[in-house]
């Protein structure tokens, strides 16, 4: 988010556009906040917990922010070694659930039901697990990781070599136009 932010008040003080980086940071921080927002459905936190949430975005935001300034291509190596370290744990703990003893929380976990928000997000279906979820949320961090890494030494005024914004406009219109020639071709098989 903090990239994103940055990158957007850049955006509008240069009157230019951002090359794609800006859309790739926020979608990244929504599939962040999507990962706290399903494991709060899966174990309601108390007061306590919520309270150090805010304080961790408040003390880490604060300094990433400052951090962020300085030195963009630290920040982004630094934030990948840190999905790296989230990829790990993910790994462990899928391991871990497939080693699980039955009848034990963690082999409980595979046939659990997955949160509806978890099922809707990543179109996990009706009897997706958290188990499932797990997978998910390990290919998500890495991607930041790769993401991460990928952008901590691209310079400013690049087109994002990941998320190239007109290719996705492009790949948006050759859908659309496909969508309009397929209900054309049925309207005229229905009326023949």
């Amino acid at each position: 988010m903090v990239a994103a932010i940055i990158r957007h008040f850049r955006s509008l003080r240069n009157m230019a556009r951002d090359g794609g980086m800006l859309n790739m940071f926020l979608e990244e921080a929504n599939n962040e906040r999507m990962h706290l927002l399903t494991f709060i459905r899966m174990k309601e936190p108390g007061y306590l917990f919520r309270a150090a949430v805010i304080g961790a975005q408040f003390g880490f935001g604060s300094f990433f922010l400052t951090a962020y300034m300085i030195n963009p291509t630290w920040c982004h190596r630094f934030i990948g070694y840190i999905e790296e370290e989230a990829c790990h744990t993910y790994t462990k703990i899928l391991d871990e659930m497939d080693k699980a003893p039955a009848g034990s929380e963690l082999a409980q976990w595979k046939i659990d039901g997955a949160p509806k928000i978890a099922k809707g997000y990543w179109h996990l279906g009706e009897h997706g697990t958290i188990y499932d979820v797990m997978r998910a949320i390990r290919a998500d961090e890495a991607e930041h990781r790769d993401v991460n890494h990928a952008v901590s030494g691209v310079p400013d005024d690049t087109i994002n070599p990941l998320y190239d914004p007109r290719v996705k406009l492009d790949r948006m219109l050759k859908t659309y136009v496909n969508d309009i020639m397929e209900k054309e071709a049925s309207k005229q098989v229905g009326v023949v």
